[in-house]
């Protein structure tokens, strides 16, 4: 018959389309099967009263399109299993033909609901998503009167709800206590086939809205609700097999979990404590007995064995004690327990408490006496950690079989959404009663109102977790079996694709949208959950966590605040109002306060920090970041605490904030990278002014970066001084650009093209530049030089040139919106009394004729950096390196010269007042000491040793020891020293401020500076300034010594 035709009596005898074609075009699978089924006689008997109702060879000779057409097709196509749907349909004529065949109420009502409207939607999206409730409707067809009736199953009141439970088991519903009228199983199939008609209408209901995820809170409530109901109608049942009917003893029924929360499953355990209380006349103990022989009961009546399906399991296990200890206690006895014994993870699923069932009176007494310790739990001892704990054995628990089908326990399913919110909750509720809610999306959406989670995030969980228990319901409803595994097969998956709306996407695209949630879940949840800022909010006192003006100042003066008057004047500056601003500083004050602590100086971060929020409060990003970070907050912290060089790097670029979110950002971004940027920003300029100020911005975004990275550990001294000469290499290249330009400009050459330039020209680094261990607070040590292009006159070039790098030293020396670079030439031939610029062959010239040994000297570090370093540069260190690296190396006399300008050095250059043993550059044991070393090794040996051509004093000192020129000891300390000076002058820098001035090199005496410069450089074994300070002149006095050794020969 599937294979049939038929014509229509129009004129021109045109074909209808095939029946198994139109099955397939309304969505039906199995297509044979269906096909059969549209002939049953039972279906055209019930569809058409007209039909033969004979059984017998001819009793299923109509033409099925005849009685089903294409509009009820299309109506069955609209179900989550259209074939599914047939088949109720069809078992449900046949439980119908005594009826359809006596012209019955039942058959009329059934007929009337399998036409178009909206009755029929909810029948056919019930029976085509539901085998059970398909069977219960197969089973007694009355229940189509559930499904004809319009009343909606979601959005009841509870006490409706109730009230038509307790009827069914003959209950008073408006008694004190209600109680069945009578017991036995006659009752407890009376309260089930209420319940299941409770779910047919609230399944049907679901199943039809056009978005299950908007209508699945709703949908959850009501589950709930019926579910409390049950309990009552139960309870009622279970008084009525005691003779006195328990009338001795107040029993009120506390739902957990889920039921508690009103945001019940389909199938779920419904988890309770009972509380119960001796009524007037009677005693603890008959309390306590009877209500364990109700507790036993109402378990009994709602899943024990009876004429009709058990509603679910009554799960008591989450009281005290759990399944060991009594199954009921008297409020006294929980509250002692609470007291005394119980764990972490009780007070978490206290969280849900909300009496259901039974005393509402002894109800409200428990909530209120368990909510001081639900509030209070965050502040046990490592709760927030037990709490995270607690997460991963559950997930460690799950079967790797089901790991990827799990909805609830796995990794991106229900749980990470709930353990998050639960945990923000208990974490922050403690001071905010504003975030107190049971459900959780509506604490989900308290949260992020409160600015606990970001809206952002707050809604992207809230979709998933809609989209997550949705999926959930569907998959339980089916055969209403307690369950949390994804299915795998294709027609199951396309089934619950198609009754949450996915029909387009089908099973391949609800698995994909199954993962993806899963990924944004876990995602979310790892980020939030495990906030750093939760378990060090949760180890403050309520107080502190307020914020509470004489509670928060004596904590100021307790931890380290020198004006704790000032610093709550700051706090209220930041916290007043209503505004999420406010709102997210009231989270992150508490805990940052005591990370200002831990650093040198907790007023200045403290300021500092109410500046930058200031300037960046109304920023999306800023306040979300150091919510959100793992790590974004507590650094900035720690800078500003520590360091007033970052916190005005920071006020001068409060967006560079966003690095202390991970480590990727604060990495030097290299002297390429940097190239690259200074080349981008030159080749799009047309102005010299704002090209100079963005390429002097690069270098103190670079500085920035590398003080956050030293300071924060990311990178050693090293390569921070190595990122900072990077950064002075790229400035330098990036001016001599712009400087070029100028000239050719102003004397009359082609300013945009270089070629027409009369000479090359070329920069190279000295001192610390050239040995690329330059400070935050360093000038840049130069020599300029050029070479006149062929044919071009020797004035020319020399003009040129001359023109070219006054150009350049007034561009990064100039006072500006950015920090100078200062540069300085003096270490060019002649010093300050030489011309500035000096052609090749002048160099030349000069270091063959009068160049002096300390000049030599001075040219270990000569490094070309900017302009024609490839060709120019290349000869000009053939030149130097004649001069640096002498043949044969050092005479006698030379060494002697050496060692004098040294002494001389040390005799005149130290400023008046300062302690030989204190400034770190020029002082006993200090940065110089060592340097003039490894120069003099340099001077003597290069020659014959080419690892000791280096610019760097590091490496040369390695070398050094590789050839046996300095014992491995000696190295070593002054090795140690070295660092050590080299480190105290950028912590001087970092944490003063000051890049200028008499003290820039100096170890001070203040207590307060010294301890801020051990809290810089956090050294192991040196906490104080005191240590810093004697840690420093042991390690310089010991450099001293051996210096003296190897420099001057002195035993």
């Amino acid at each position: 018959m599937s294979g049939s035709t038929t014509t229509s009596g129009r004129s021109g005898g045109s074909r209808r389309p095939t029946l198994t074609g139109r099955l397939a075009r309304f969505g039906f699978a199995d297509i044979t099967r269906s096909a059969g089924l549209l002939a049953d006689p039972d279906l055209a008997l019930l569809l058409d009263p007209g039909a033969r109702s004979v059984d017998g060879p001819e009793a299923g000779a109509a033409d099925p399109a005849g009685v089903v057409d294409d509009e009820l097709l299309a109506a069955f196509g609209q179900a989550a299993d259209p074939d599914l749907a047939l088949l109720q349909v069809v078992r449900l004529a046949g439980a119908l033909r005594p009826d359809v065949e006596a012209r019955g109420a039942l058959a009329d009502l059934a007929r009337g609901t399998l036409r178009p409207g909206p009755a029929r939607d909810r029948l056919l999206a019930v029976l085509g998503a539901s085998v059970a409730l398909g069977d219960d409707v197969v089973r007694r067809p009355a229940l189509l009167e559930v499904v004809a009736d319009p009343a909606p199953g979601t959005g009841v009141a509870a006490g409706d709800v109730r009230v038509e439970l307790l009827r069914a088991v003959g209950a008073d519903p408006d008694a004190a206590v209600p109680v069945a009228d009578e017991s036995g199983p006659e009752r407890v199939d009376a309260l089930r086939r209420a319940y299941r008609e409770r779910i047919l209408r609230i399944a049907a209901t679901d199943l039809t809205v056009t978005d299950p995820l908007t209508r699945m809170p709703a949908v959850g409530a009501a589950l709930a609700d019926l579910a409390a109901a049950a309990l009552e109608g139960a309870l009622a049942v279970a008084r009525a097999e005691l003779d006195d009917h328990g009338a001795g003893v107040r029993l009120a029924v506390v739902g957990m979990g889920k039921c508690g929360a009103r945001e019940l499953n389909y199938v779920s355990d419904v988890d309770v404590i009972y509380v119960v209380e001796p009524a007037e006349g009677f005693d603890e103990g008959y309390a306590t007995t009877v209500g364990a022989r109700l507790a036993t009961s109402l378990a009994r009546v709602c899943s024990g064995t009876s004429g009709e399906p058990a509603l679910w399991q009554v799960d008591a296990a989450l009281r005290p004690e759990g399944k060991q200890g009594p199954l009921v206690r008297t409020l006294a006895s929980h509250v002692a327990y609470y007291e005394r014994w119980a764990k972490t993870w009780e007070f978490q699923a206290l969280l849900k408490a909300r009496t259901v069932t039974g005393d509402r009176e002894l109800g409200r007494a428990y909530e209120e006496a368990i909510a001081p310790f639900v509030w209070s739990a965050a502040g046990r001892e490592n709760f927030v950690e037990d709490s995270q704990a607690m997460r991963r054995r559950v997930e460690a628990h799950v079967p790797a079989a089901e790991a990827d089908r799990q909805l609830k326990l796995g990794k991106g399913g229900l749980r990470d959404v709930e353990f998050t919110v639960q945990l923000l909750q208990l974490v922050h509720g403690r001071s905010d009663d504003s975030i107190r809610s049971r459900s959780t999306l509506t604490a989900l959406a308290e949260l992020a109102a409160a600015g606990y989670v970001g809206r952002e995030h707050a809604a992207r969980l809230g979709v998933c977790y809609r989209f997550l228990r949705s999926l959930e319901h569907r998959i339980q409803l089916f055969r209403l079996r307690r369950t949390h595994l994804l299915p795998t097969a294709d027609d199951e998956l396309r089934r619950l694709a198609r009754s949450l709306g996915m029909r387009t996407e089908g099973a391949a695209g609800l698995t994909e949208r199954w993962r993806a949630t899963r990924r944004e879940v876990r995602g979310l949840h790892e980020e939030i959950f495990y906030r750093p800022l939760l378990p060090v909010v949760a180890q403050l006192s309520p107080d502190e966590v307020s914020l509470a003006p004489e509670a928060a100042k004596a904590r100021f003066a307790a931890i380290g605040y020198r004006d704790p008057a000032g610093a709550m004047r700051h706090v209220t500056a930041l916290i007043e109002g209503v505004s999420r601003r406010a709102a997210i500083q009231r989270q992150l004050l508490p805990v940052m306060l005591g990370w200002f602590a831990e650093g040198a100086d907790p007023d200045a971060g403290l300021l500092a920090f109410r500046t930058l929020s200031e300037t960046l409060g109304t920023t999306h990003w800023y306040l979300q970041l150091l919510r959100d970070s793992g790590s974004a907050a507590q650094r900035l912290a720690h800078l500003l605490a520590n360091s007033r060089y970052m916190a005005d790097a920071l006020g001068r670029s409060p967006e560079s904030v966003r690095w202390l979110a991970g480590d990727a950002d604060l990495v030097p971004r290299g002297i390429e990278r940097l190239a690259a940027e200074t080349d981008a920003i030159l080749t799009r300029a047309d102005e010299v002014e704002p090209a100079t100020v963005s390429l002097r911005a690069v270098r103190r975004r670079e500085l920035a970066r590398t003080g956050a990275a030293e300071l924060l550990g990311v990178v050693d001294p090293v390569d921070a001084a190595r990122s900072i000469s990077d950064a002075a290499d790229v400035v330098l290249a990036g001016a001599l650009r712009v400087a070029e330009f100028v000239a050719r400009d102003e004397l009359g050459y082609d300013a945009p093209d270089p070629s027409s330039a009369p000479a090359r020209l070329l920069v190279v680094a000295m001192g610390r530049l050239g040995g690329r261990e330059m400070g935050y607070g360093s000038d840049a040590d130069v020599m300029f030089v050029h070479d006149p292009a062929p044919g071009a006159a020797g004035d020319a070039a020399q003009a040129y040139a001359l023109a070219a790098a006054t150009r350049l030293r007034q561009l990064l020396s100039a006072v500006g919106p950015e920090p100078a670079l200062p540069v300085d030439a003096d270490l060019r031939p002649e010093g300050r009394n030489g011309p500035l610029v000096r052609s090749l062959a002048s160099y030349t010239e000069y270091y063959e004729r009068w160049s002096s040994v300390w000049e030599a000297q001075a040219l270990l570090r000569a490094r070309p950096v900017a302009g024609d370093v490839a060709g120019l540069g290349e000869a000009f260190t053939r030149v130097v390196d004649e001069r640096r690296y002498p043949a044969g190396g050092l005479d006698l006399a030379h060494v002697r010269e050496v060692r004098r300008i040294k002494a001389r050095v040390e005799a005149e250059r130290l400023p008046r007042g300062v302690e030989a043993s204190r400034h770190l550059k020029l002082g006993r044991g200090g940065v110089s000491d060592v340097e003039w070393t490894v120069q003099l090794l340099q001077l003597q040996h290069a020659h014959e040793v080419p690892a000791l051509r280096t610019t760097s004093t590091v490496d040369a000192l390695d070398a050094a020891v590789d050839v046996g020129l300095v014992d491995p000891d000696d190295a070593a300390t002054l090795g140690e020293a070295w660092h050590l000076a080299s480190r105290l002058r950028s912590a001087l820098v970092l944490w003063s401020g000051r890049t200028t001035g008499t003290t820039v090199d100096v170890l001070p005496h203040d207590r307060f500076a010294l301890n801020g410069l051990a809290r810089v450089l956090d050294l192991p074994g040196v906490d104080t300034g005191a240590e810093l300070e004697e840690h420093y002149l042991r390690t310089a006095r010991r450099a001293r010594t051996v210096m003296e050794r190897v420099f001057y020969g002195e035993d």
